[in-house]
């Protein structure tokens, strides 16, 4: 059993490119005037002459990442999500998604979490413009050994990747020895046959206080953890659709081209289910502390046990 480990995912992406700089020599890591916050700043201090500053420049810095990347280089462009995904889109559909480049691009400090940073900096459409890059891999790992395995999947795969990293803290829970992270590959972490939770990133960790309060309550809820949400697992969910009946997503991102519409979309081709979509209800943030936030756009363990038991008639 590894330790238990509260850290922000932001935290353990910057300890697992530094971690893996030696055995992956192609590695270069590129941010955008945004090292200490985005921690790149680790990978930086023990690899200083593979560290770009591009400064506040995300399109360039897109740019640069395509152009290392034609030179055999396996680049990590970081920054906020806002900017990595939002005001970079065009070079990442053009010149990295279109040429098939093996470009991660990386953003910290999305969803409503961002907090006192407000509307401008809270991304929660960021999953969703990327799932719409053609061949684009989009990873959302919801904790410290998650993030870890997650980044070196990304190295490993030849191709475009997607990875976002949350700013708050979370408790380790893929931490038991049977843990096995693969692409592409939901992780089941509580079975169950009354309902189906499904969730990714941080929403994960809340989720299972969730399920735990439903157990006592006398409901038995079966959690997947989705930390690849493209290509997401077909069969997993499918699986869960047929043994459970019903299903909920949860995820701290807009509702729209997220999560829940990437689920919606393998049910109503296979097998229609009942899925009610727990996240941002197509609206902006605001500024306010974290947590706070979190309970006001219902992204709690409490509001997922009283829409699930509302799910269930109960």
């Amino acid at each position: 059993m590894a330790e238990m480990v509260k850290k922000a995912t932001r935290e353990s992406y910057g300890q697992a490119l530094s971690e893996l700089a030696e055995e992956f020599p192609q590695v270069v890591v590129l941010d955008a005037d945004l090292a200490e916050a985005t921690k790149t700043g680790i990978f930086k201090k023990s690899n200083p002459d593979r560290f770009i500053d591009c400064g506040i420049a995300e399109c360039n810095m897109v740019g640069v990442s395509a152009g290392l990347a034609t030179c055999g280089k396996i680049p990590f462009a970081t920054s906020f999500a806002m900017f990595s995904t939002g005001r970079a889109y065009e070079q990442v559909r053009n010149s990295v998604g279109y040429p098939k480049l093996n470009v991660k691009i990386v953003g910290s400090h999305a969803g409503i979490s961002v907090g006192e940073d407000g509307a401008s900096h809270q991304c929660c459409e960021d999953i969703a413009l990327m799932r719409t890059i053609p061949g684009m891999v989009v990873l959302n790992p919801a904790d410290h050994y998650e993030m870890l395995a997650a980044v070196r999947a990304a190295a490993e795969h030849h191709g475009p990747v997607y990875i976002r990293l949350g700013r708050l803290a979370v408790e380790s829970f893929n931490n038991s020895d049977d843990y096995k992270f693969e692409l592409g590959k939901g992780i089941t972490l509580r079975d169950g046959k009354d309902i189906t939770i499904v969730a990714t990133g941080l929403m994960v960790s809340r989720a299972l206080e969730a399920v735990k309060t439903l157990a006592e309550q006398g409901i038995d809820a079966r959690l997947i953890n989705i930390h690849t949400v493209k290509p997401i697992d077909r069969e997993l969910i499918l699986k869960a659709a047929k043994e459970t009946g019903k299903i909920i997503t949860v995820e701290e991102h807009n509702v729209i081209g997220g999560l829940g519409d990437a689920v919606c979309g393998v049910l109503s081709e296979e097998y229609p289910t009942p899925v009610v979509k727990i996240g941002v209800n197509d609206t902006y943030g605001h500024s306010g502390p974290a947590l706070d936030l979190l309970d006001e756009f219902g992204l709690n363990a409490s509001h997922i046990v009283e829409v699930t038991k509302k799910a269930l008639g109960k």
